[in-house]
């Protein structure tokens, strides 16, 4: 493969990332083949060295999205993290994915749950005494504001869990990765024969 090539799909690969920080990575790596060229290397071997550009983009991916996550930490940043990571394939995507897509969507269920019961409280607050309920007007205010305030606690209460569970994947993540990364090196130099 020619440098060209290698960073053609290098740079096809880190589209949607931040045009400076693909800049950046774009820089480091055509550093990379001018130090292989300085070396004597050809562009294949550097290419072949550095490895598949469409597995580094998504690696490269990966470590922007967590970090975004780390430095952010909301819905987007969290969805940009987990997209990132079952995009670079790192994790068993046929045991993973089902399982994240029963946990993403209980913990959805719970969100429209505790929004359903804020709104039925928010209804018994303010119809409730004018209808004559069960234990007057008051027990009615008090039932309105105790579902309001109950729903409140739960949805902060899942957002705690859901920040726990996007912590709980990124870890898991960045260790198979870590794990992953070596045997990787270790054997694309091994096959072609550097050090």
């Amino acid at each position: 493969m020619t440098r060209a090539e290698f960073m053609g799909r290098l740079r096809r690969g880190l589209a949607g990332l931040p045009l400076a920080a693909q800049e950046e990575i774009l820089a480091d790596y055509d550093t990379h083949f001018a130090d292989g060229a300085a070396e004597g290397r050809s562009e294949a071997e550097v290419a072949a060295a550095l490895g598949d550009p469409g597995r580094l983009a998504r690696e490269l991916r990966l470590e922007a999205g967590l970090k975004r996550w780390e430095e952010e930490r909301n819905p987007s940043s969290a969805a940009g993290a987990v997209m990132a990571l079952v995009g670079l394939g790192a994790v068993d995507i046929l045991i993973l994915l089902p399982l994240l897509t029963g946990v993403v969507s209980a913990i959805a269920g719970l969100y429209v749950a505790a929004i359903a019961v804020f709104i039925s409280g928010g209804g018994i607050l303010v119809a409730g005494p004018f209808f004559d309920p069960p234990g007057g007007p008051l027990f009615a205010v008090l039932l309105g504001l105790g579902l309001m305030g109950a729903s409140v606690v739960g949805a902060a209460l899942l957002t705690i869990v859901t920040i726990w569970l996007v912590n709980g994947l990124v870890w898991f993540g960045r260790l198979h990765y870590r794990l992953l990364k070596p045997a990787i090196q270790s054997e694309t130099y091994s096959e072609r024969g550097l050090s």
